[in-house]
């Protein structure tokens, strides 16, 4: 009779993690440099684990860590974007506001606004308009604008970062103990603000470019800090797009800013793209006045976006658009 082989090893290792186990810490990512992420263990202590530049960790990930091992807990709220070319980068996860930072000098591409806003109501997050620099020269129209177009919708925070004004209601706004994370084109002066939020952070900052008033990106890498008043913030480098991911044509209006009071009363049809279809209670809102004409406009500009998108996407899978 054969003799049966013994087994060769110890046990198979396995990617579970015990929770009660002395050997596990759990933490947040509170930077990511490409090939290793900060961990902010819940002892106090960080720690720097290595990863692969394709491991999809980013800051804000509830983490568990094991000697050089991480693994990421189930994410409450994810955010994603996409870039100019298609694309798609996470920006931060388990986050509660986003902070869309804009200035006269640079002033927001068209679409950037709302497409952050879209995204982030998609996500589950509380979107609100941060307007830097209001210290500028002629920056009264500029702010006029944009706290008319949007202070019926979300909140509005003017302020400077330099002179300290308006700087006392976003930080109190902050303080509820949301994480929050700021978005902008680079040399809308994100890095500036928290400077003023957190002075003890020393952020290095930087200036417009003369030619155009672009921005010099001074941020490289994405971290996350604790407030002074409470409540979290991640600083992370500028970017000049922001396109949708996973939102429909037909689920743009849903989360378009300025169309909340129209779609009240739903349309009469369910898939309703509110251009020419009869009963449209967006149309409707546009001819009574409650939604205004630069608000529709801009709507069927990034919806004509979002169409061209998806024609391409059923083109290269072979099917009619």
């Amino acid at each position: 009779m054969k003799k049966k082989k013994k087994a060769v090893g110890g046990p198979k290792k396995t990617d579970s993690f015990d929770a009660a186990s002395a050997l596990d810490l759990k933490g947040v990512i509170v930077a990511h440099h490409g090939v290793a992420v900060h961990v902010l263990l819940e002892t106090g202590e960080k720690q720097v684990v290595r990863v692969k530049r394709s491991s999809g960790h980013v800051v804000g990930d509830d983490v568990v860590v094991r000697g050089e091992r991480l693994t990421r807990l189930p994410r409450r709220t994810v955010l994603r974007r996409k870039d100019a070319r298609g694309s798609v980068r996470m920006v931060g996860a388990n986050l509660d506001v986003l902070g869309v930072v804009i200035a006269s000098l640079p002033s927001p591409p068209f679409g950037y606004i709302d497409q952050a806003i879209v995204a982030a109501r998609e996500a589950g997050l509380v979107p609100v308009l941060v307007i830097n620099k209001c210290d500028l020269e002629d920056s009264e129209a500029f702010i006029a604008q944009f706290s008319a177009t949007y202070t019926d919708t979300i909140d509005v925070f003017v302020l400077s970062a330099v002179t300290g004004e308006g700087l006392d209601a976003l930080e109190s706004y902050l303080g509820q103990g949301y994480r929050s994370f700021f978005v902008g084109t680079t040399g809308v002066g994100k890095s500036s603000l928290l400077n003023a939020i957190c002075p003890t952070l020393d952020l290095r900052v930087g200036e417009l470019y003369e030619v155009g008033n672009r921005g010099c990106n001074t941020t490289t890498v994405s971290t996350l800090h604790s407030l002074p008043a409470g409540g979290e913030l991640v600083d992370t480098p500028g970017f000049n797009d922001f396109g949708l991911v996973d939102i429909s044509p037909d689920d743009l209006a849903g989360h378009f800013p300025g169309f909340e009071q129209a779609l009240e009363n739903p349309c009469r049809f369910r898939d309703c793209r509110h251009r020419t279809e009869p009963g449209c209670a967006v149309a409707e809102g546009v001819k009574s006045g409650t939604v205004p004409e630069e608000r529709y406009a801009t709507y069927l500009e990034i919806l004509s976006q979002l169409e061209a998108g998806e024609a391409r996407y059923q083109s290269r899978r072979g099917r009619p658009s």
